[in-house]
């Protein structure tokens, strides 16, 4: 044999069975990673799209959730996971946000993953209690003026996306307003129902019932797209601070050296779902769907995470 007939032999005999193993998946059930505990918003969506992924490949996708330490615990699991696709994650905004929370983290959200598709952004609402007297951002950003370090807003613990978005609120409109750090946005969410507390930036999923039924006052969005069920809200960026943007989202990433072939069959079937049978469930639980390629979901990654280090570091937050 010719080294040329060689070589050919050789390079088939590598690449087939890797070509088949990518087209034969799934041969046995997938693990769905969710690093936060059952009900959240990135459950209910990693529940979504598991279903319709165990329609679509004929094999069960099981959802475990691993959380703790703001989500480091099932991320560092996936990471550590074999690049194989059988143990995916449904990623939050914390893959961005906390290689700058934490000093010491046991992976590199920069590298341990293969981003497969950004699933949906998930925006804050800018909810007052009715008390306050204001109706608009305008209005209260005048009183945050009035009564410098006066107005209080919860959060669901430091670092957590309802404490970033004030802080990008506050740094944007020059104002300074007392942080009332919970641990969870249920405790917050109550005392601002109860008046203990003046306003706080809560996940829309969470937040928008409460508007519905009036015990709270919804003055804007952290997005620049209006939310579907709330769509007399404006976003906070054209109702008084021009520029602002602060969300959190949702996507779902692969542990790095998965083969390009699984992660890009895996996109194919999600941003397809996201744009057809799932673009309606996403914004019942008021969240902005998206489904983009993994190339463009790798770009807003790493410019997210860049993001988060300058307002984590100009906030000086640090969780450890």
């Amino acid at each position: 044999m010719s080294a040329f007939r060689y070589l050919l032999a050789f390079c088939v005999f590598c690449v087939c069975p890797t070509l088949s193993w990518s087209q034969d998946y799934p041969v046995k059930p997938i693990r769905l990673v969710v690093p936060f505990p059952p009900g959240g918003s990135v459950d209910m969506t990693a529940r979504m799209v598991g279903q319709m992924l165990t329609d679509k490949l004929g094999q069960p996708v099981l959802i475990e959730n691993r959380s703790g330490a703001s989500g480091n615990i099932g991320m560092d699991f996936v990471a550590k996971s074999a690049p194989d696709g059988y143990t995916l994650l449904m990623a939050p905004a914390a893959l961005s946000a906390n290689g700058h929370l934490y000093r010491k983290i046991a992976f590199d959200p920069r590298t341990a993953f293969a981003p497969i598709t950004r699933v949906a952004d998930q925006p804050n609402v800018l909810i007052v209690n009715p008390r306050l007297g204001v109706k608009s951002v305008e209005e209260l950003i005048a009183l945050a003026r009035q009564k410098p370090g006066e107005l209080t807003y919860g959060s669901a613990g430091p670092g957590s996306a309802q404490h970033i978005a004030a802080e990008v609120f506050t740094a944007q409109a020059g104002v300074k307003m007392l942080h009332v750090p919970y641990k969870g946005g249920a405790p917050a969410l109550a005392d601002l129902v109860g008046g203990q507390i003046d306003l706080m930036f809560e996940t829309s999923p969470t937040a928008v019932p409460f508007v519905q039924s009036k015990k709270l006052v919804a003055l804007g969005v952290t997005t620049q797209q209006r939310l579907s069920n709330l769509p007399d809200v404006p976003a906070i960026s054209e109702a008084g601070l021009r520029g602002y943007e602060s969300y959190a989202w949702i996507g779902m990433a692969a542990p790095a050296g998965t083969p390009p072939a699984i992660v890009q069959k895996l996109n194919a079937l999600v941003s397809q779902a996201i744009h057809g049978e799932l673009n309606a469930r996403l914004k019942e639980i008021s969240l902005i769907p998206v489904g983009d390629t993994t190339a463009d979901y790798a770009s807003f990654l790493a410019k997210d995470y860049a993001s988060y280090g300058v307002i984590v570091k100009e906030a000086k937050i640090s969780l450890d």
